[in-house]
């Protein structure tokens, strides 16, 4: 477990400053490297020597950074994919988009990780359901794709129509066009609205312990009952310590996307 947060540190810090070397090598360490490493360092892998550890064994900060990540790394290229499904110009994707996004935020996250945690198993074979973790996974980054999408279709709408008539003036296909005019401008003008998103995002990974996940509150809470760890400042303690981890890395998101954007608007100056 150290291991992994090690790794993910190293990643994080390597994409996300500025001055680093390399940061394309390290945005594929960190999106594709990692996640498979991971794995192997958080399920095990007997063949090297690391035990297998179900996941009903996670809990407390491991859960709480294994669910934010994966929702964050999802959320946004599904959000962008589904943005672009409600304004595409065929019918059967467009009417798809638009369901699934107007479904999943018309209800709340606890009724879609029941879903997910409930629903799904019976309709696949006992062998092949999900773990429950998994399944939670799954259930938040389908919930945060679709605020995400409307966070992107927000920065869409904003871009004025030259822009698409500029790039398919130059001969550019739809998907480049997208990729490299369209696309960068529609970030950056809703990188405050995406953050946010992956803000709220982050504080609502408390909800999995719905689904009998124990995550850094619930182990907190499992804490307070058990005679091994009760103490008359136990819960003062415990809670002031996840008022201080949610502080610090809610304020650390919100703090490095204003350094962002800050340059970002000298760029455009330029």
């Amino acid at each position: 477990m150290d291991l992994f947060f090690l790794a993910l540190a190293f990643g994080i810090g390597w994409v996300a400053w500025l001055g680093a070397p390399r940061r394309d090598l390290g945005a594929i360490y960190l999106f594709v490297v990692l996640p498979v490493v991971s794995y192997f360092l958080l399920g095990g892998l007997p063949l090297v020597g690391l035990v297998s550890v179900p996941t009903t064994q996670w809990g407390g900060i491991l859960v709480t950074i294994v669910v934010a990540t994966v929702g964050i790394a999802a959320s946004l290229p599904l959000g962008i994919l589904l943005a672009l499904g409600r304004r595409s110009a065929m019918p059967a994707v467009k009417f798809f988009s638009v369901i699934f996004i107007e479904f999943v935020r018309g209800v709340p996250l606890i009724t879609v990780l029941f879903m997910a945690s409930v629903m799904l198993p019976l309709f696949v074979p006992d062998r092949f359901a999900p773990d429950k973790l998994v399944r939670a996974l799954i259930g938040v980054a389908l919930f945060a794709s679709a605020y995400m999408a409307e966070v992107a279709r927000g920065g869409l709408v904003s871009i004025p129509r030259g822009q698409y008539e500029a790039a398919q003036a130059l001969g550019l296909p739809y998907w480049r066009m997208m990729g490299l005019v369209i696309l960068p401008q529609a970030l950056q003008v809703t990188l405050p609205n995406i953050v946010n998103t992956f803000i709220g995002l982050f504080k609502d990974t408390t909800l999995v312990f719905i689904v009998g996940i124990f995550d850094f509150l619930r182990t907190i809470e499992a804490a307070r009952g058990d005679p091994h760890w009760i103490t008359p400042v136990t819960s003062v303690t415990g809670y002031a310590f996840a008022a201080l981890f949610y502080f610090v890395c809610c304020c650390g998101m919100s703090r490095y996307t204003r350094n962002v954007e800050a340059r970002l608007a000298r760029a455009h100056r330029r």
